[in-house]
């Protein structure tokens, strides 16, 4: 233990660690060239591990993609994603006839349930420019009562998350954008309804933080039991807690005290992590999470023969055409445009 109040730090790789009741999350960082007319990069490919790009070459990867670069199909079940573009564009696509294009501070809240496919590609859309993408994919478990729950998905429009500010005593302003829980009287979108975020007494929180360089923010105390864990991937140094803290480690922190962060001489960004954890028993295989190995089994054995409602575009990889705008098409049917 470093001190009463910060319990562990660690460099970030790719992969990020998270407490339950979070899985894991992921950082993309790419700076992707102009794009083709097929929103694919705009540049050779040779030299990649085309389907299993995962190494930066060039300053960006292709994922599993072979022209486009992303995730095209593959299933999921007994997990939420929580997908926080901060910037760039993605075309989503899933197995119930689901889609939509967002990007640029725009967070896609998905539950798996049950069980759905889907496609998560990087839309180079700019053809005369490069195309950096910055997201957070965020995995959150589902308790035992909810794994089989209908999958759904929705959009929290960049417009519409709110932001909670604070000046310190020197005027330095922080910035919050509440995409889950609540800080002061700022709360977040509602989450999906089968979400363990649902609950307002999960304490879950999931904040992305700025600190003007020079400033200083107190993160606010919450129940005892809550995990809570601060990602600082920008920036020069902090102080958490009177530990001085280089960028791009996570930081885990007793929630029940508040926690004094000074930032060093250029503006901070951060992610903190937060929830009450479900306390259970967590088997994961590939894109399934379960209680046991049994229902890994079972889930599997399910997408074999149902392929969890088939694949309704015409590619793995689908994505929504170079003059389509930021959308969500959900599977009742509605339609929303920004």
């Amino acid at each position: 233990m470093y001190n009463k109040l910060i319990t562990n730090i660690k460099p970030l790789g790719f992969t990020w660690e998270t407490s339950d009741p979070f899985l894991f999350c992921v950082h993309h960082l790419d700076d992707y060239p102009p794009g083709n007319d097929n929103l694919g990069p705009a540049a050779s490919l040779s030299g990649r591990n085309l389907g299993q790009d995962f190494t930066i070459k060039d300053g960006w990867r292709m994922y599993h993609g072979e022209t486009i670069p992303g995730f095209p199909a593959h299933p999921h079940r007994g997990f939420e994603t929580v997908t926080v573009v901060l910037n760039g564009f993605v075309d989503h696509s899933d197995s119930h006839g689901a889609a939509g294009r967002y990007g640029n501070g725009d967070v896609q809240w998905m539950t798996a349930g049950a069980g759905l496919q889907h496609a998560e590609m990087f839309p180079l859309l700019n053809k005369k420019d490069r195309n950096p993408l910055e997201l957070f994919q965020i995995w959150l478990n589902l308790p035992k009562k909810r794994k089989f729950s209908q999958p759904h998905y929705a959009m929290l429009w960049a417009e519409d998350i709110p932001m909670y500010t604070e000046k310190d005593e020197h005027g330095k302003l922080t910035e919050i954008t509440v995409i889950a829980g609540k800080i002061d009287d700022v709360s977040a979108p509602a989450p999906a309804p089968d979400s363990w975020a649902r609950d307002a007494a999960n304490e879950v929180g999931i904040w992305l933080i700025k600190l003007q360089a020079n400033g200083q923010w107190t993160i606010p105390p919450a129940s005892p039991e809550v995990n809570r864990t601060l990602y600082f991937y920008r920036g020069n140094h902090l102080s958490v807690g009177g530990i001085v803290v280089n960028s791009y480690h996570s930081i885990d922190m007793l929630a029940e005290h508040p926690v004094i962060v000074e930032n060093g001489d250029m503006d901070a960004y951060l992610l903190l992590l937060q929830g009450h954890p479900i306390n259970e028993p967590v088997v994961q295989h590939g894109p399934f999470v379960m209680n046991n190995a049994v229902e890994i089994q079972q889930a599997f054995s399910d997408y074999r023969h149902t392929q969890f409602g088939g694949w309704p575009w015409p590619r793995p990889d689908n994505v929504h055409g170079p003059h389509v705008g930021r959308f969500a098409r959900y599977s009742d049917g509605r339609e929303e445009f920004r």
